[in-house]
């Protein structure tokens, strides 16, 4: 047996060029036995970090070479967006991609979502990566040959529709590396499920869909999903920079309806009215108190916004109704609760000191909890992205109280979900314009970045679970 370990460190060395130091050993203490199986284990160690760096190295290689490809994909996808459960021409690309790549693939799941499955090689975990489809209805004022021209109609308006948050390159990036592990499947010690979500910005009044609606359906089980892995690209974040939070990263969100209810009167005579557009006036001046005075914004951000208010037609007719729209935002089950128990209270007790009601509706009709990354994850994961990106690309960000619904995949499994930077070099986070605007822009340069980051992920869990 030490003649065949003697033999077998020797090729690693030559094979690999890695030099073994071993702690010193007192063999007069154990026995031979004992002692080969310790180099035995070493050795193993040895050709495992072997094995990863070779595989790190194919992917670095594979990805570089599909960056014509990736670019070529996510202009395809921005000059063609479809809205949120609508997604048929792009599902139908996605499908035929993984199809081609002889994966098992299911199609119409929540609507149009698409999943692709990858079965290693070799035993070992589930690992899920999650892209998002859908476009926004937002008119394109940005200047490329592949800008989108296409128009619709939402909400029975008609609209433009742009992807104005970056989904077309999340849906590109993640087409590669199905492309990279499927050539590596041979090597992969478990299975990788690859979800194309469709309605990430949520539906129409009345319609179900995004991640919630995938997970309702099966989406993490047969085979059962072990972590799930995504990223957002980013147009404030340099290219070349991943950022990343544990625990709460992204809030979570209620919307909520508030309609006061008064009593009509004309203009000229507001004494016989109860007004409930001064109500609603006095309301929104309350809910100003709920973050500045019950939040301990030292630990966590909280937001209450009035997006809306609708009451009255004319100038000189007191309404008898008016209706507010907003939005709740936290980080924390205990904060999201006690935002909404001070709404509630604010609206209805300052109604009813006017002579009014209030009725309050949270969340009316959406909800997203928040995009909470396991911490334990998180952890282990952090070297896998330093040695993607470089330790100094890889940064902490503070939270974004933007939501995201794969917060619902992450109530079921840990997740990670990072943010990949798509700001030119040198560009300024303050005048780069944002996400869910007509002049979002993104530098595709950053895609081969993504690819890789998900690649080396997926390879570097899937290689820590199965030891």
């Amino acid at each position: 047996m030490e003649c065949y370990l003697n033999r077998f460190i020797v090729q690693v060395q030559v094979k690999y060029k890695y030099s073994i130091c071993f702690c010193y050993l007192n063999l007069q203490q154990i026995t031979v036995m004992k002692a080969n199986l310790i180099l035995l284990l070493l050795v193993l160690s040895l050709y495992a970090a072997a094995q990863k760096s070779t595989l790190r190295k194919q992917v670095d290689a594979k990805a570089d070479a599909l960056q014509s490809q990736v670019v070529a994909w996510r202009r395809d996808f921005h000059e063609h967006p479809e809205l949120g459960n609508h997604e048929v021409r792009t599902s139908g690309i996605i499908a035929k991609h993984l199809q081609s790549l002889g994966m098992e693939v299911q199609t119409g799941v929540a609507t149009t979502g698409v999943v692709g499955i990858l079965k290693g090689g070799k035993p070992g975990p589930v690992v899920a990566l999650r892209a998002d489809m859908d476009g926004l209805p937002v008119i394109e004022r940005v200047d490329v040959p592949f800008a989108s021209k296409v128009k619709t109609t939402y909400n029975g308006q008609e609209v433009g529709v742009m992807h104005a948050c970056g989904h077309d390159s999340h849906m590109a990036i993640l087409m590669a590396v199905a492309q990279i592990l499927s050539s590596m499947k041979a090597d992969l010690h478990g299975t990788v499920k690859f979800i194309f979500q469709p309605a990430e910005e949520g539906v129409e009044p009345g319609q179900k869909g995004g991640a919630e609606q995938m997970v309702k359906e099966g989406v993490l089980q047969n085979p059962k999903v072990d972590a799930i892995f995504g990223l957002h690209i980013n147009s404030q974040t340099e290219v070349g920079k991943i950022t990343y939070r544990p625990g709460g990263t992204m809030a979570g969100v209620n919307d909520m309806q508030i309609v006061v209810k008064g009593r009509s009167a004309h203009g000229a005579y507001p004494w016989s009215s109860v007004d409930p557009i001064v109500v609603s006036a006095q309301i929104i001046n309350g809910l100003q108190t709920i973050v500045s005075r019950n939040i301990n914004i030292t630990e966590n951000p909280a937001v209450v916004t009035v997006g809306a208010i609708k009451g009255g037609n004319r100038s000189n007719i007191i309404p008898e109704t008016v209706e507010m729209l907003g939005t709740l935002r936290a980080f924390t089950p205990d904060d999201e609760k006690m935002l909404i128990e001070k709404v509630t209270t604010i609206a209805t007790k300052t109604a009813e000191a006017q002579g009014a009601t209030a009725t309050v509706k949270i969340p009316y009709s959406n909800h997203y909890p928040v995009t909470f990354n396991n911490p334990e994850l998180t952890q282990q994961m952090l070297p896998s992205l330093q040695l993607t990106a470089g330790a100094a690309n890889v940064l902490l960000r503070p939270p974004v109280t933007g939501a995201e619904d794969f917060s619902f995949y992450q109530e079921k499994v840990p997740g990670l979900f990072i943010f990949l930077g798509g700001m030119p070099k040198g560009g300024d986070p303050v005048k780069a314009p944002s996400h869910h605007t007509p002049d979002f822009y993104i530098d595709e340069s950053g895609f081969t970045l993504g690819v890789k980051a998900l690649c080396n992920l997926t390879i570097d869990y899937m290689e820590t679970k199965s030891r």
